[in-house]
């Protein structure tokens, strides 16, 4: 691929991308490596025709993401268990949020976003910040439409579900 045709893809997609690859559970600077692998990939390529660019990136970053997740999976699997103890010991002094708080209310969304399922996060990562259709983030997950659009209205439930009392508190 030529160099003109890398600069104009990262310019439209980078930010996007290093977005959808933080929703894999990646810190700012595994998402930017991960970035900098999906371009030199790119770069290497000769004579692939991409009929939806954006489509492709994206699939391309969901693949080593989820490379990235399997090197990484022990590491996660203990970080989610101190980070359940931590909440269990510490449910007493959990503060409810005021209408004025707009930082735990945002820590709130964060928290019950990541007890979403990688794959409905990052459903809703591709709807929602980049805008694609049920259809191209099929194409990125290598899955079905209608899996795309269940694992899309399974989220929504859960968050629905998960952000209930804060929605009452602040009612």
């Amino acid at each position: 691929m030529n160099p003109e045709d890398l600069n104009r893809l990262y310019d439209a997609h980078a930010a996007g991308l290093v977005g959808y690859l933080r929703s894999f559970g990646a810190q700012e600077a595994d998402a930017r490596d991960l970035l900098q692998e999906v371009f030199v990939k790119l770069a290497c390529l000769q004579g692939v025709t991409m009929l939806n660019e954006k489509a492709y990136l994206y699939r391309l970053a969901h693949n080593l993401a989820l490379n990235w997740l399997r090197r990484h999976r022990s590491k996660a699997r203990l970080e989610e268990q101190l980070q359940w103890q931590s909440a269990s010991s510490d449910s007493s002094e959990v503060r409810t949020p005021s209408r004025d708080d707009a930082t735990l209310i945002q820590r709130e969304v964060r928290a019950a976003l990541q007890q979403l399922p990688q794959e409905q996060r990052a459903v809703l990562q591709l709807k929602w910040h980049e805008e694609l259709s049920f259809e191209q983030i099929a194409q990125v997950q290598a899955v079905s439409r209608n899996t795309a659009a269940s694992r899309h209205r399974h989220a929504l439930e859960k968050l629905r579900t998960l952000l209930r009392p804060l929605y009452e508190e602040l009612t």
